[in-house]
């Protein structure tokens, strides 16, 4: 399989031209040679790099054949969990799905009680099946919505019926959730030990919802195998996704510290969160990192536009644009000519989009936005696992160049540490009284409240 993706790099110039990537070679071939070797930083955590062998024959058959007894016996499947457990699916199902007979739900990924009221009103008389993600067990978002979708299955069908239902997805060996699914009897799958999860939508992690819903994961591998083999050259002049990666470090030295994804399709917009964390988780420490934004254009080009046409000059561009989009539809004729649109009739309305998106590069690269596009040729499996692959080689290879290792999050645990201690963890008492000392004293003065 070819790998049907291409990088326009043409309205980088002139903050960035060819000569300053390519001259960018020797340290490609270093940290190329660091993360096939596995001797960078975070060397543990790169088994997402050969898709095939993070995700077997063996399992893709048993998610397979799993998907299928789920859509048998369900008509909705709740995914639950929380940043890489459940983008990088969510991504997939809205870029490549409609609304059919079965549909997926999602939570675990806010603290939410209306969220939960307003989900459970809406699964009730239906015939639900529920798929938990989560390494640990005890991430506290997706362990509150799956409390409170186990008492939901319990009290819809009872125990017994319900652990038939519930698949879980976890450590292969250890942890609380692990311990739970032996128990009770539920269906498991393993989160590769050597995969981050906002690296793992190829796995099992990922997997399992996007096959619920009849998408062919076999092509989504093999669509992300060709990618990552093709990505093995790091050859600058031949890597479109290294390219792009000395490209924005490249930018961001020159003091563009905003990255903004800007798809030209709303189902891309999840794709586009996706994209946030992989970004953001990877290369945002030691006081580094380009800031990662979206928009879906159209529809923020009536919002974001005017500051990103004359706002402040920090910021470049990557655009996705997909050349075909089927099935398509046209303009057609209006009651009247008062709209002054005449001439749109007959006209493809993907064909308006993506004149649209070509008036808005245009626009922004002359209003001082560089940009680059990553233009696909439809958007399908095919081009979609592809898709995925190309942006976490690019990250990769980015953060090695940043000098980050894109593959831990430490900044993460500080605001749990101090969460928990406000929940009242057992064993954290003392930073619970510290901080309610802490708010008392540095808060009551500096509230602001409107006279009545």
């Amino acid at each position: 399989m070819s790998v049907p993706i291409s990088f326009d790099a043409s309205y980088l110039s002139p903050d960035v031209t060819p000569e300053e990537v390519y001259s960018w070679q020797d340290a490609v071939d270093t940290c190329h040679a660091q993360l096939h070797a596995k001797t960078g930083q975070g060397g543990g955590f790169l088994g997402w790099m050969n898709p095939n062998d993070m995700t077997s024959e063996a399992e893709v058959k048993k998610i397979t054949e799993v998907a299928q007894r789920l859509r048998d016996e369900s008509d909705v499947l709740v995914v639950i969990g929380i940043g890489g457990s459940y983008l990088g699916a969510r991504a997939v199902i809205e870029a490549l799905c409609g609304q059919g007979v079965h549909k997926v739900a999602f939570a675990g990924n806010d603290i939410s009680a209306h969220h939960y009221r307003e989900l459970l009103g809406q699964l009730e008389g239906n015939r639900v099946a529920v798929n938990v993600i989560s390494k640990s067990g005890t991430t506290l978002e997706p362990a509150i919505g799956f409390r409170v979708l186990w008492h939901f299955l319990q009290r819809e069908m009872g125990r017994e019926t319900a652990s038939q239902l519930i698949t879980v997805t976890t450590d292969p060996v250890r942890g609380a959730l692990r311990k739970m699914a032996e128990q009770e009897g539920y269906e498991t799958f393993a989160v590769p030990e050597d995969v981050g999860g906002r690296y793992s939508v190829l796995s099992p992690v990922g997997l399992l919802p996007i096959a619920y819903l009849g998408i062919d994961i076999g092509t989504l591998l093999e669509s992300a195998s060709a990618c990552a083999k093709a990505c093995e050259n790091p050859d600058l002049h031949k890597n479109p996704a290294y390219y792009y990666a000395v490209a924005r470090n490249l930018l961001y030295n020159k003091g563009k510290q905003i990255e903004v994804l800007a798809p030209f399709l709303i189902r891309l917009h999840y794709f586009t969160e996706w994209w946030k964390q992989l970004f953001g988780e990877s290369e945002g420490k030691e006081n580094e990192g380009i800031f990662p934004a979206a928009v879906t254009y159209t529809t923020d080009l009536h919002s974001m536009g005017q500051w990103m046409q004359q706002g402040r000059r920090n910021i470049f561009e990557t655009f996705i644009d997909v050349e075909a989009g089927e099935p398509d539809l046209a303009v057609p004729e209006g009651p009247t000519t008062a709209d002054e649109l005449g001439y749109l009739t007959g006209k493809q309305i993907h064909q308006v989009n993506r004149e649209a998106y070509r008036a808005t590069a245009l626009a922004h690269r002359e209003g001082g936005v560089p940009s680059a596009t990553v233009r696909l040729p439809k958007l399908d499996e095919e081009t979609l696992g592809g898709l995925l692959f190309f942006f976490e080689k690019a990250c990769a290879m980015s953060g090695y160049l940043l000098r980050v290792n894109p593959f831990d999050q430490p900044g993460v645990e500080a605001y749990k540490e101090h969460m928990f201690s406000l929940l009242g963890r057992p064993g954290n008492e003392e930073g619970e009284k510290r901080l309610e000392r802490l708010f008392e004293t540095e808060t009551i003065e500096n509230i602001l409240t409107f006279e009545s």
